[in-house]
């Protein structure tokens, strides 16, 4: 396997060049917006929340949405609510597939939005238009928390990184206007950690990684994290050996158990590293490995 510290450099290859673009336009943007929207995935807030915009943001009235709320550990978004909220910043849990969450954010937004107006009419400015922005990386739902508050497919919604590629205005309501942005990515990681997460959680083209070595990570992490899980799903035993299952060459070997329960072999009896690794990546990414939260605050 490749080395770990140089597996942001050698694996992912994930900043398209229309990105740079449109970082430029979302800051000259800004310079019109009252509420701006965060979306993240509450399985990994630190990696899909975008460093490069916090210093544009910091005098705007945030909200934090933890979308995905279906696919992470329940108490650990808890504990994320209370981390933001620590922070003086209204976070709010949701799963934009469902109406959970989406009413309570859409309140939040008015409850903004009033204080917008009142500061507005305070200065003689009657039949503002509150300007609200709402932005994520891509494939963290940012199109379906769209589509929720608006009450209708307006922003188009597909399981990939990057359908978002223009900014669009919607109508929350009368006096609420929703500009859409496409979904950001950053040109630079923090630590490796922050690469491998947004692998693991679908919001890095599949074009873009190099899938055997990313699930390979993801199933180490989950080997360490959440043994039971991978010994329920799979019908396999692992080692309670701290030790070994520090050896790679040990992750090898319950990966290709796996591979041989789930039939991922190719001629001649050998290991389908391709199909067990993009098995093993869905069966994380669609939640048939239970509720797990990558990072917690």
């Amino acid at each position: 396997m490749k080395d770990e510290k140089s597996l942001n450099n050698t694996v992912i290859n994930w900043y398209p060049g229309h990105m740079a673009k449109t970082k430029r336009q979302m800051i000259e943007d800004l310079k019109i917006i009252d509420i701006v929207i965060e979306i993240l995935d509450a399985r990994i807030p630190i990696a899909s929340r975008n460093p490069d915009l916090a210093e544009y943001i910091k005098n705007k009235k945030q909200i934090v949405v933890l979308n995905k709320t279906d696919l992470a550990d329940e108490h650990i978004t808890s504990e994320w609510i209370d981390y933001f909220k620590s922070k003086n910043i209204r976070a709010i849990a949701i799963e934009a597939n469902s109406t959970t969450g989406v009413k309570k954010l859409l309140n939040t937004i008015n409850t903004i939005n009033s204080e917008v107006q009142k500061k507005y009419k305070q200065k003689g400015r009657t039949g503002y238009v509150t300007k609200a922005m709402i932005f994520g990386i891509p494939n963290v739902g940012k199109s379906t928390v769209i589509n929720s508050l608006s009450g209708k497919k307006t922003a188009k919604v597909e399981n990939r990184p990057g359908v978002t590629r223009q900014k669009q205005w919607i109508k929350i309501s009368e006096n609420i206007q929703l500009m859409d942005t496409p979904g950001m990515l950053w040109p630079k990681f923090e630590n490796e950690d922050i690469a491998m997460h947004l692998a693991f959680t679908n919001s890095i083209g599949q074009n873009a990684i190099d899938v055997e070595e990313i699930a390979f990570q993801l199933l180490k992490f989950l080997i360490h994290n959440h043994k039971d899980n991978i010994e329920e799903r799979y019908g396999i035993e692992i080692s309670e050996d701290e030790e070994l299952i520090e050896d790679i060459m040990y992750i090898v070997e319950i990966r290709d158990k796996i591979a041989r329960k789930k039939g991922c072999i190719v001629s001649g009896g050998n290991i389908d590293e391709t199909k067990i690794s993009n098995l093993i990546l869905n069966d994380f990414q669609t939640g048939k490995l239970g509720k797990i939260s990558i990072e917690r605050p």
